[in-house]
């Protein structure tokens, strides 16, 4: 793989390094490893003998790190997993309680910039999507064989499309004359659906339901729920974690886990009467997302939608305070 053929830019590098703080010696997950810019730099940060755990579902992600990081040696392990069983992967390479966890949510820029992977509505390409390639249902085969009902579902829940029952029902029709194979056949019914006025302002038409495809296909916010819990299980006490999510389902999502980590959990009223609701286990350092300098989006475009959110393991589950970010 030419590392030169794929351009990096680690998103908030700086921030993340900052609040994760770390150390040598210390043990760190990133559990979208990508590729490796974050891991790159918590390298660097913590030697000479600070160790990465870096998990990934996409092999050409995983080989680029690996590539990239070569001079890390041990110190870097890169696995080939979902973050739903980042407890089971730590668990594996020996690891009890780590010094800090980062997620770097969304499609990498390997995954955009390679059209044949399907991610983009930009080139024409076969509908994949898939963070895994080996394995799993395509973007097309669920186009093609999900209900109409559920389609539009997909596209109201995860892409937030006001359109998604037009979509839905243009998909429908679409499929019975033909197989819907292609970016470039999904990207035309998109631009059917949508009607010309709202076609003319915005981001391009076919952006949402291209983001809840690959959130149906890759099971993502599903993962997320799943990762999330295990993150702060992991958590040293004064350890942390970072999470950058690019669209307000992951961050919500994120808010959520991080709220109920706190002890204050936005469901808790109607679940646990307030004596018995679970102990804080961590503070949380941002009040509000943190967000991308306009010099870095003018650096790196990508970055512009990146919400940032972090929390510190607490000494004790008796509400301790935590560390300033």
């Amino acid at each position: 793989m030419v590392l030169t053929a794929v351009r990096h830019d680690p998103v908030m590098v700086d921030r993340v390094v900052e609040l994760l703080r770390p150390r040598p010696g210390g043990v760190y997950l990133d559990a979208t490893l990508g590729l490796g810019g974050h891991a790159e730099r918590l390298l660097a940060a913590s030697g000479p003998d600070g160790r990465v755990i870096g998990l990934d579902r996409d092999p050409a992600a995983l080989a680029f790190a690996r590539e990239r990081l070569a001079g890390a040696g041990e110190r870097l392990l890169a696995v080939a997993a979902s973050f739903a069983d980042l407890a089971e992967v730590a668990a594996r390479a020996g690891v009890d309680t780590v010094d800090g966890v980062l997620y770097d949510l969304g499609v990498s820029s390997l995954q955009l910039d390679e059209p044949a992977r399907g991610f983009s509505y930009r080139a024409d390409a076969p509908l994949d999507m898939r963070m895994d390639p080996t394995g799993g249902v395509t973007a097309a085969e669920v186009l093609n064989t999900y209900p109409r009902a559920e389609l539009a579902r997909i596209l109201r829940e995860y892409g937030e499309d006001r359109y998604a029952g037009r979509i839905a029902r243009f998909i429908d029709e679409a499929r019975r004359r033909r197989p819907i194979q292609t970016t470039g056949q999904l990207v035309d019914l998109v631009k059917a659906a949508v009607p010309a006025a709202a076609r003319r302002t915005g981001p391009h038409p076919a952006r949402r339901a291209f983001q809840a495809l690959r959130i149906e296909v890759n099971r993502e916010l599903d993962a997320l729920r799943a990762s999330l819990p295990q993150a702060v299980d992991l958590l040293a006490p004064g350890a942390r974690l970072v999470v950058l999510a690019y669209h307000s389902l992951e961050d919500r999502i994120v808010k959520q886990a991080l709220n109920a980590a706190a002890g204050r959990d936005d469901q808790a009223p109607a679940r646990f009467p307030v004596a018995v609701r679970p102990p804080a286990r961590v503070v949380v350092l941002t009040r509000r997302p943190e967000t991308p300098t306009a010099a870095e989006v003018a650096a790196n475009p990508r970055a512009e939608s990146a919400k940032l959110r972090a929390a510190e393991k607490l000494q004790t589950s008796t509400g301790a305070t935590g560390g300033q970010p």
